[in-house]
């Protein structure tokens, strides 16, 4: 036998002395909870790539096939011995996980990542279908919820009204374009008609002055629609997320408690106390973020309710008092109820400044 094959020999027995040695410690065990066990650390430190005994120094190139792994041996010299080691100690053993250094951290803390996320998911969701089924207890505070019912159906009539006057500014819009051409039709009889020349042209001037008015009085709607637009679509609906944000919260809370009140229920020994203890810090944190969204909320729809208030006041004014004007036929009332709110008139064709007026 020569000295190459009895190193070979010696190589192959000392890889499977320690292959024997880590089949064990070089598996990663997982709990029941999708947990890595806390010896992991400890399990991948003792994997270490095995030394290579030769029994003196060789130049002669060997080829062979490592009998755990099959990484080829090339060149087993003591220059080449480290990149031999480093190949074996990136291989999988017998199917089992081995970790490097570099990729050991990045890879646990998207473990605990999802971890983590999978676990508050599967608690939330199982509170929210017990509180479907009428099998679990939901956290309720009266006043708060009363008050946020009151708000949600406050938003729908708030948008009920707006498409109400939104059908009104259109009707109005099209009773307009026929008052003006009705008044054309009479001016023009009027030219035609000399022996109803009167008559006509106070026809003509009648439908002429409808018209006028009719615009005064769809800008004043069209203000209106717009403010209560604003107030339901971004002041309401501002509130509305920071309700979406609390609700959150109150099912996290109630998942988290009840989770630590079953664990109280059973037995305390050596496992179970570690669990029940994780759980009560869960627990405090998720009912302080639930009493700060809580607090949020409640400030949130008290000055709501204020804003809310000052802005239909004005807005309910203005429908009332440009309605009124319009119907008493009232041009001057109409007009001031205009000036009294600094709702500029948009007269047709009016949309922008001339080719003229830009030059300048």
């Amino acid at each position: 036998m020569t000295t190459h094959t009895i190193s070979l020999c010696v190589l192959q027995e000392d890889i499977m002395a320690e292959d024997a040695h880590r089949s064990s410690a070089a598996e990663i065990p997982v709990t029941t909870n999708g947990e890595v066990d806390q010896h992991l650390e400890e399990v991948c430190q003792r994997v270490r790539p095995c030394p290579l005994h030769l029994s003196r120094p060789t130049t002669a190139p060997v080829t062979s096939l490592c009998s755990t792994c099959h990484v080829p041996l090339q060149h087993l010299s003591s220059p080449h011995t480290a990149p031999v080691m480093s190949s074996y100690s990136t291989c999988q053993m017998k199917g089992a996980l081995v970790l490097s250094d570099e990729l050991k951290s990045p890879a646990l803390e998207k473990l605990e990542l999802v971890r983590k996320w999978s676990i508050n998911t599967y608690k939330c969701t199982r509170q929210i279908l017990s509180e479907k089924l009428g099998k679990g207890s939901k956290t309720v505070d009266l006043e708060l919820e009363a008050q946020i019912e009151v708000l949600r159906d406050n938003k729908r009539k708030y948008q009920h009204v707006t498409r109400l006057a939104q059908t009104l500014a259109a009707q109005l819009t099209h009773i307009m374009q026929t008052q003006k051409q009705l008044g054309d039709a009479f001016a023009d009889l009027s030219l035609k008609s000399p022996e109803l020349h009167e008559e006509f042209g106070y026809n003509a001037e009648t439908q002429k002055l409808l018209s006028k008015n009719g615009e005064t009085l769809l800008a004043a709607i069209n203000f209106f629609i717009s403010s209560v637009n604003t107030l339901v679509d971004k002041t309401i609906e501002d509130t509305m997320i920071n309700i979406k944000q609390y609700e959150t919260a109150r099912v996290e809370y109630d998942a988290y408690r009840t989770d630590l009140e079953e664990l109280n229920l059973g037995p305390r020994d050596a496992n179970t106390v570690p669990r029940i203890e994780v759980s009560q810090q869960q627990f405090q944190i998720h009912r302080e973020k639930y009493e700060k969204m809580r607090n949020d909320v409640s400030i949130k729809l008290k000055f709501l309710e204020e804003n809310k208030v000052k802005v239909l006041h004005n807005q309910l004014i203005l429908f009332h008092n440009a309605i009124a004007a319009y119907y008493a036929g009232n041009q001057q009332q109409l007009e001031q109820t205009l000036k009294q709110f600094h709702i500029k008139l948009k007269m047709p064709g009016a949309d922008g400044p001339s080719w003229l007026e830009e030059t300048h």
